[in-house]
């Protein structure tokens, strides 16, 4: 323990809750069986945390107690349930092994936990918005609100899903586990699309005071090489591991001094992580080599993502062959918002007058009603056509809906200002 006490800690507790949750319910789960269970224990842990760290001081391997107090609450409650014996076959002879000490014995350990726990979670008995919206929940930390944020879908109807979830799980009594042949490829959809959306809140963050949080997209990336190293002939996996090695380059150049946004043709790419390029560049060679036919979405978001590491500069970018990989993408993985994306690279390729027709057609799409994207990029465009009336109408309208402080200061600040 810390020899001095903070006056305090509330703020430190709730931050590496934040953190470590993921980790924790991974621990808890695998020796419960019940990620629901297991959540209430991390639970548990946390109010732990709250009456002993005030008193006590934080420790000073904050997440290693979290685990070691939710694994020893998870041993006392499997040794009183009913089927004591049958849990402690199923989990080995002697259960006190697996209660570390105050740090853990080997912390890939509990990475090899997260992996368990998104396949868990990413299970085929769920359906695809359970799945992701479970995991985000369990190993990214977000609330209901942000999931459903993320989701672009209502708060009841995410915190509906996440309850369904964990019930079928539990009834259903799903392992804990990794899975092999079939069972894995029927669940790889899902669970690198859980990683991607854990990546991009961490990259952009829907809600609060900061627009980064790079813990999520250290996590989301952990379980993309993990996947990468676990599965090596699948390009899929290998393009989502490219793709969050090229976006993750750019984090020391995406915020200012006093974590202001900073847009992609404002940065200074000499700021951009040269090893997280090339890693980047290896593992969508990695994916060329592997891929049959068509290139899937996340191939084709890598590519895309290398076009903008190799250039120098943002006029330098090879736009129209961006503009193109996204009329690939817009068929392979169709979304409103891979059209929106679309947009954006017809506008530097094309004008923002052809731009401009895709982004009106995209005006009456459901799940862009509350997008704030959607009026940030026809501002942008009417900006640079001189219609800055509009612009600035359409700026302040982004930052109404923005949730982001950062990102709606932003938008103010070009509501004030629309020139290009």
């Amino acid at each position: 323990m810390s020899s001095q006490p903070p006056a305090d800690p509330r703020g430190v507790i709730e931050t590496v809750f934040r953190l470590e949750s993921p980790r924790v319910i991974a621990a808890a789960t695998r020796i419960v069986r019940d990620i629901g269970i297991a959540e209430e224990l991390a639970q548990d842990a946390l109010v732990a945390a709250l009456e002993q760290w005030p008193r006590d001081g934080v420790p000073d391997n904050p997440g290693a107690w979290l685990v070691t107090t939710a694994r020893r609450r998870a041993v006392d409650l499997v040794r009183r349930r009913e089927n004591y014996a049958r849990k402690l076959a199923e989990i080995g002879r002697d259960l006190e092994t697996t209660v570390p000490a105050q740090e853990p014995a080997d912390p890939d350990d509990i990475d090899d936990d997260l992996l368990r726990l998104v396949f868990t979670a990413c299970h085929p008995v769920l359906s695809a918005e359970a799945r992701t919206a479970l995991t985000l929940r369990l190993l990214g930390g977000l609330s209901t609100s942000e999931i459903a944020r993320a989701f672009l879908t209502p708060e009841p109807t995410v915190a509906q899903r996440i309850v369904r979830a964990k019930r079928t799980l539990a009834t259903r009594n799903v392992a804990f586990e990794v899975p092999g042949g079939p069972d894995r490829e029927a669940r790889l959809g899902s669970v690198l699309d859980v990683i991607y959306l854990i990546f991009n809140e961490g990259y952009a963050a829907t809600a609060g005071d900061d627009w980064l949080r790079p813990a999520l997209c250290e996590d989301a990336l952990r379980l993309a090489r993990q996947l990468a190293a676990l599965m090596p002939k699948e390009p899929e996996v290998h393009g989502l591991a490219s793709l969050l090695e090229f976006q993750a380059s750019r984090t020391a150049s995406r915020t200012g001094p006093d974590g202001e946004p900073i847009l992609l043709k404002d940065q200074n790419r000499r700021r951009w992580n040269r090893m997280l390029v090339a890693r980047g560049v290896d593992a969508l060679a990695r994916a060329d080599a592997t891929v049959t036919g068509v290139p899937g979405p996340y191939v084709l978001q890598a590519t895309i993502a290398a076009c903008h590491a190799h250039a120098h500069t943002y006029e330098d970018t090879d736009w129209q062959a961006i503009a193109t990989l996204y009329g690939l993408l817009a068929v392979r993985a169709p979304s409103p918002v891979v059209e929106l994306n679309r947009a954006v690279a017809v506008s530097m390729a094309a004008g923002p007058a052809p731009a401009l027709e895709i982004v009106d057609a995209l005006a009456a799409e459901p799940a862009l009603r509350d997008y704030h994207l959607l009026p940030s990029v026809r501002g942008d465009l009417l900006a640079r056509l001189g219609r800055t009336a509009e612009a600035r109408t359409e700026f302040a309208r982004a930052a109404a809906l923005a949730r982001n402080e950062r990102e709606r200061r932003l938008l103010r600040r070009r509501a004030d200002n629309p020139t290009p």
